[in-house]
């Protein structure tokens, strides 16, 4: 048996090689990742405009059936597509945070014909941007304990409180947020899903300067916000359901982590190839070869894994904690990287980017930034425990 790609598949990777060369902003490094496409003006001015290119070409959506403005394309031509956008750091490609990833997707299972028709295809034309708010000041893994309150008044809810690193909450034009509806029934029961507009009277988001130096991330207070009925998905109280449902889409998405840290390594193997210790190539060292040969071993483990889930995907098979092992495998992978790069470049790896700064700075921006893959989307603690009891069948401990 023979396992590879089809020629439709390699054709698309060709073409989006080419249209990358061709289209990727002169001067963009990228390095950066969301703290770069977010938390800077010129990050997200480019991230805008590739928006528009890549919905020109309907691949904003690929994956989307064609009556939502997609491509229909296959999960395994979608992947295809993340993992050249993502090695290439394209900004632009989600919408926002999620956009097009999970809001979109979990639109299509639980929304009514009404915002199906709103929102779907003005993010599958670039026109919106979005913003995911689950995490609170003092709700992080437990997210069920969310205290964000909301009371319904006639035909809208008064929503009061606040959330916390809300990335590209600054940024978005629509937030898709988590509320407590119902305080007295058993915490996983009183959740509802809520669409708001970020102008809302009553919203107020404040950015947050990170550790990467960057403004990505937000906190969102509400005060008294009136948002209508109309902006529920699906049924009061029900909405840890559809937020899994959203988690499940958003760690499908892995490969992004898997390639980036696949640009990482590459790029740490050129430099050990230039750079002398003792007037020999670092790469000429028994004990750096190994180290890197086993980067990149890992980093052809975690596409494995993402391929599989594209595969299970496209036999209408749902992955649930296959997505959390190829997620914990690439946001644990991107910080070895980071951290074994910075420990061979020396002084040269804490330099950020710039003309002549070896690797353009991707290896310090990196050591900093990914101390957020192994929370965002789900701790790799919570993800564990799903691969032990989903994957395992162990008990709950």
């Amino acid at each position: 048996m023979e396992f590879g790609f089809t020629e439709k598949e390699n054709a698309l990777r060709k073409e989006i090689r080419e249209f990358i060369a061709k289209e990727l902003p002169p001067g963009w490094a990228g390095e950066g990742g969301v703290n770069e496409e977010y938390g800077t003006d010129k990050g997200w001015a480019a991230a805008k405009a590739m928006a528009k290119k890549l919905a020109a070409k309907k691949w904003l959506t690929i994956a989307w059936p064609k009556e939502y403005g997609g491509l229909g394309a296959s999960h395994m031509e979608h992947v295809i597509y993340r993992e050249e956008m993502a090695y290439y750091s394209v900004p632009g490609v989600d919408m926002g945070v999620g956009g097009v990833n999970w809001i979109g997707p979990t639109l299509m299972i639980f929304g009514t014909e009404e915002q199906k028709k709103k929102h779907l295809p003005k993010i599958a034309t670039g026109e919106t941007f979005w913003c995911t708010a689950y995490s609170e000041p003092e709700v992080g893994s437990d997210m069920a304990s969310m205290k964000c309150r909301a009371v319904r008044k006639g035909n809208e809810y008064v929503i009061n409180g606040q959330k916390v690193w809300i990335s590209g909450g600054h940024r978005a034009h629509w937030c898709w947020m988590g509320v407590r509806t119902d305080p007295d029934a058993p915490k996983h029961r009183g959740i509802t899903l809520i669409l708001i507009d970020m102008k809302t009277p009553g919203v107020t988001v404040k950015p947050l300067l990170n550790m990467a130096d960057s403004y990505a991330n937000c906190e969102v207070f509400f005060d008294d916000a009136h948002v209508p009925v109309e902006n529920r998905i699906g049924e009061e109280n029900q909405g840890w359901r559809y937020i899994m449902t959203a988690l499940d889409f958003e760690r499908t998405a892995g490969i992004d982590l898997t390639a980036r840290a696949h640009r990482m390594t590459d790029e740490l193997v050129k430099y050990c190839g230039q750079a002398k210790r003792n007037g020999r190539p670092l790469s000429e060292d028994p004990i750096i070869r190994n180290r890197l040969a086993d980067l990149l071993i890992e980093c052809e483990v975690g596409r494995l894994m993402c391929y599989r889930i594209a595969w299970m995907e496209d036999k209408n098979q749902v992955p649930n904690y296959e997505a959390s092992t190829a997620k914990t495998l690439g946001a644990e992978l991107g910080q070895k990287i980071s951290n074994i790069g910075l420990d061979l470049m020396g002084l040269y790896g804490q330099l950020e980017h710039g003309p002549g700064v070896p690797i353009k700075g991707m290896l310090h921006e990196a050591y900093l930034y990914t101390r957020g893959d192994t929370i965002a989307g789900g701790t790799s603690e919570i993800n564990r425990n799903v691969i032990a009891m989903r994957g395992l069948g162990l008990p709950r401990g």
